[in-house]
């Protein structure tokens, strides 16, 4: 397994411990231009659900990886928080914010994967 498939395995897994909802992965390798290679997409119920989420993938991800994330933003609101990974963006919404910036449709010509939800 690549590092960058590990990494964003640990992404999903940290996402999943604090019970985020109706992750996505948008893989933009086939998109020139992209700044990243992908965008893990996900919902929490709350702004404290959301920030939790944040704090459990940045954690979860130095845990079992080392790799701490390059910078990330929107902790003052908590309504929509970006991990920067480098190749990996992960954006943590709440629903209606997620529904408004639509990002899965901005990056509809991406290769999308929906991840199930546990419960």
């Amino acid at each position: 397994m690549s590092e960058k498939t590990d990494i964003l395995k640990l992404i999903i897994e940290g996402i999943q411990e604090r019970k985020g909802k109706q992750i996505t992965v948008v893989g933009l390798n086939d998109i020139e231009g992209a700044a990243a290679s992908g965008f893990v997409i996900c919902q929490g119920s709350s702004t404290m659900q959301v920030a939790a989420i944040a704090d459990c993938v940045r954690e979860y991800v130095q845990e079992h990886s080392g790799i701490k994330p390059y910078n990330y933003d929107g902790y003052q609101n908590s309504q929509w928080i970006v991990i920067d990974y480098g190749d990996i963006f992960v954006h943590i919404f709440l629903p209606e914010v997620r529904e408004y910036y639509n990002l899965e449709e901005l990056w509809s010509d991406a290769n999308i994967t929906e991840i199930p939800d546990l419960d």
